[in-house]
């Protein structure tokens, strides 16, 4: 049987009146890419967000990696590359030293591994172009790179193509092997 990567047991969170998720379980496979569709304000980065612990549910429960995410968020999450939202960047800095600065605080070893993320989405490694000039589909791009950046177990992503073009859309990737 596979390795159970991800798995909530009717995980819920409620805001005020409001139930953004309700009684929700999910089991996600190793090696699995896995979906999560439905209207707006159904859930699906509320769900995201409780999965890396940047909520806490309201009741029930969410594992990455057999964890439980409430009490061990901080043997979890450097395991995990992720996007949710807006990525956050700085606007004075090239996309380059974005990530080189990513790469630093997460204390990535790899020496060439800016420039293999910024090839794997197709961004020009060193290119002089500030983030605050990049277009909605280049900051996306940036965006997976940094996801990327120190070779995750794990991707969670809210919305990857949001405003990429359809040759945006396809990237090639060396993934971690099971």
């Amino acid at each position: 049987m596979d390795e159970i990567v991800i798995e909530t047991k009717n995980l819920t969170k409620v805001f005020g009146d409001q139930k953004s998720v309700s009684g929700l379980n999910l089991h996600v496979q190793r090696g699995h890419i896995y979906g999560l569709l439905g209207r707006n304000g159904a859930g699906k980065t509320t769900t995201m967000r409780m999965l890396l612990g940047l909520i806490s549910p309201t009741a029930g429960n969410a594992y990455v990696f057999g964890k439980d995410v409430a009490q061990k968020a901080r043997n979890i999450l450097p395991r995990i590359g992720s996007l949710i939202e807006s990525p956050g960047f700085y606007p004075n800095l090239t996309g380059t030293e974005n990530l080189e600065i990513f790469a630093d605080l997460r204390g990535v070893t790899r020496k060439d591994a800016v420039q293999y993320a910024m090839g794997v989405v197709g961004l020009s490694y060193k290119d002089k172009k500030l983030f605050s000039k990049y277009s909605l589909g280049m900051k996306q791009r940036l965006a997976i790179a940094n996801a990327i950046l120190y070779d995750p177990e794990l991707m969670i992503l809210d919305e990857p193509v949001n405003g990429l073009d359809p040759d945006g859309l396809i990237f090639t990737c060396r993934c971690r092997k099971p």
